[in-house]
This record gives C-alpha cells, structure tokens and sequence, in this order.
C-alpha cells in the first residue's frame, strides 16, 4: 500500500495477508490478524466489526515491523513478546523456548499426581514434628550454593509461602539460617506437623519461560516450586514471568543443571518433579519447521541420538529426590514414549502411565516413587 493512502484496517489485513502468503506463511490470514491486533491494540472482532478504522501513523509503522520480522520466519510469539499459556499469559523472547499447547498436557497431568489444594495432609509422615517445623522456616530462608535471578532473591518472611531454598540438614540436627524477618526454627511448644499449613514441594527442571512452574503455582496455592535451568536468559525470563504473575514468593527460580540447585535437604522430600526437557531426536531435529529451527535455541530441543538423553538423567533424579508417593510428569517426543516408560518401569517406578496431547500423540510420562 502507497504512503499517501489511508490504511484501514480492513485494507491492513488483506495487504498483510497477502504480503506473508508469498513470503510462505502457513497461515497467513491468522498471522495477519495476531499482527494487526497487537499493532492496534485490537481483538480479533474489533478487528471485523471496525474495518473502516483508519490505522495511526505508529499503528502503521509497528505493523510494518511486525510483518518485516515475520515474513523472515519469525515466530509470531517472539514478535509480540507474549503467549496466553492455560490460565495465564507469559512473557516471551528469542533465547528461550516458546510455550506449546502440548505442555498444557503436561501440567494438567502434573497437576492431577498433588493432593487437592483443599485436602489437609501431614507434611511428611516420615518426619518428626521438629522436623517439620524445620523445613517450613527454611523455606523462608536464603538460597546458598546456586545462582539465582535477582528477581527471586527475596525469601518471603512467611516459611509456608516460600519455595524450596535451603534446607536444614535434619540428619545433623542443624537448621537452615533463616534471612532477616523470617519467622524463626520454632524449638518448644511446636504444633503438630497436620496441623500446620500443607505446602507441596515441587521441582521444575529446564523450566524456560517458567510457565509451567507459574502455572502449577498459579493453580495450586499450596505449592512451593523450585524452578531451575541452565540458560541464563531462561533463568532471567522466568523471574520476570513469576514477579508479573504474582507467585514469586512461591516459585524461587534457580540457574544451574537440572538438579543440581536443589537443596540436599529437600531430597527425598519432593511431591512433584516435572520437566519438559530437550527431546527431539537429533536426526528429527533436520525436519521441525524452519521457524522453529532457525529461531528457538537448539540446547532446549536435543535429545540425544534417541530424544532421551535428558530423560534418563531425569529418572535417575526423581529416584532420589521424590518421596514415596511422589510423582513425576515428563513431555516427551511421540517416538520415545513406549522406551521411557519400559525405562520408568524397569527403574521401580509405580503407576507408570503414557498420555496423549491435544492431537492424539503419545506425548507425556506419569508415573510414581513406589
């Protein structure tokens, strides 16, 4: 369209419609209207009944940049900086994997192995009241030996609303520091461990854009996440996603290698692992989409010769940081689904169960510490 014309809206979409169809857009028509209703700060009926809508100057000037940008192949969601994520919306931006529908599987089923968020449990039925009383205050306490995003340094004064941090060693008796304003290791007159508030212990490995570790605090107020990665720009990414979503003092967000941020202290004592780690094949990898592979960092796609490099460290992980009872929950390729779950099984896991997604493909890992 020529400078001098009146862009309205109506005109905008057919011309970007167009316009991304010969660049071989898949589907140009919706990349036209997510483009056009972020530049205009529309929604998808305004922009129907509002045709006539002549466009600003800087309406005009933001979609010609968002077109540019997608007519290279960049992912729509990268370009509008943001996806709408089950209940929530998160953050998102090169560096850093976008979230898929197939991980709104993931944490429904994540979600299903927890207690219900209304059902009082004890906290651990293998601790001692002292014990319990010692891991709820040193959830308030400062993490050590990680790095973490400044975003989540904070502990919260509350020890029932803090994500795992570090623990206390219990085999020693010696209890975690607590940060200034936490609330202090009780040492006399504790209250019964059911009686306090039940908070569910849950471990994100490779959490990206911390939408799921988001999500399942965001659904479940009685969980407490620790959200860990080994990208920096993940790290950072998913401090701002759980500062904006307001769970940020329940999901602390931790740099470092699967597990390895983990507190020695909160092994064994974990209701939940889940991960959506790297596990496309690497001979699958030369046919994902262009957009996918020329955008979306490679260290977050990788599985290994059979997509379950990752997978097995992560078994290996739930067999010790997973109390009995507790669950984990793993997207996986379509491929690798019947390998892991004979690999689950074979490692003494319980309830061992595979999930398909949205489109009908083997796709998530459920199973049990026995």
């Amino acid at each position: 369209m020529a400078e001098t014309d009146i862009w309205t809206v109506k005109a905008a979409l057919e011309w970007t419609e167009g316009y991304l169809a010969r660049k071989g857009d898949e589907n140009p028509r919706l990349s036209a209207e997510w483009l056009l209703g972020e530049a205009c700060g529309l929604r998808r009926i305004e922009l129907y009944t509002g045709f006539e809508r002549p466009l600003s100057m800087d309406e005009r000037d933001v979609l010609r940049d968002y077109v540019a940008r997608r007519g290279k192949g960049e992912p729509l969601q990268y370009i509008t900086g943001e996806v709408a994520f089950r209940h929530i919306a998160v953050k998102v931006r090169p560096g850093v994997l976008i979230p898929r529908p197939e991980t709104e599987v993931l944490v429904s089923e994540a979600l299903a192995l927890l207690p219900s968020a209304d059902r009082p449990r004890a906290l651990d039925s293998r601790m001692t009241e002292a014990e319990a009383q010692e891991l709820l205050a040193a959830m308030a306490a400062e993490g050590e030996g990680a790095p973490s995003s400044d975003s989540v340094d904070a502990a919260p004064s509350d020890p029932a609303a803090a994500a795992p941090a570090a623990l206390g060693d219990a085999s020693t008796g010696e209890a975690a520091a607590v940060s200034p304003g936490s609330a202090p290791v009780p040492t006399t007159g504790a209250a019964p461990a059911s009686s306090l508030p039940s908070p569910l212990f849950v471990a994100d490995l490779c959490t990206g854009s911390g939408c799921i570790a988001c999500s399942i605090a965001y659904e479940h107020p009685q969980a407490r996440v620790i959200a860990t990665d080994i990208a920096p720009e993940a790290v950072a990414l998913a401090g701002e996603n759980a500062e904006a979503l307001d769970v940020a003092d329940r999901v602390r967000v931790v740099q470092c290698d699967l597990g390895e941020g983990v507190p020695a202290s909160a092994l064994g004592r974990l209701d939940l692992v889940v991960s959506n780690p790297p596990y496309v094949p690497t001979a699958v990898l030369a046919d994902i989409p262009r957009e996918v592979a020329a955008f979306e960092p490679a260290l977050a796609l990788d599985g290994g010769a059979d997509g379950l490099d990752v997978f097995q460290r992560l078994l290996a992980f739930c067999a010790r940081a997973l109390k009995p009872g507790g669950g984990f929950a793993f997207e996986l390729h379509e491929t690798c689904l019947d390998d892991a779950a004979r690999l689950a099984a074979e490692a003494g896991f319980a309830d061992v169960r595979v999930v398909r997604d949205l489109a009908d493909r083997p796709r998530v890992l459920t199973g049990r510490r026995a």
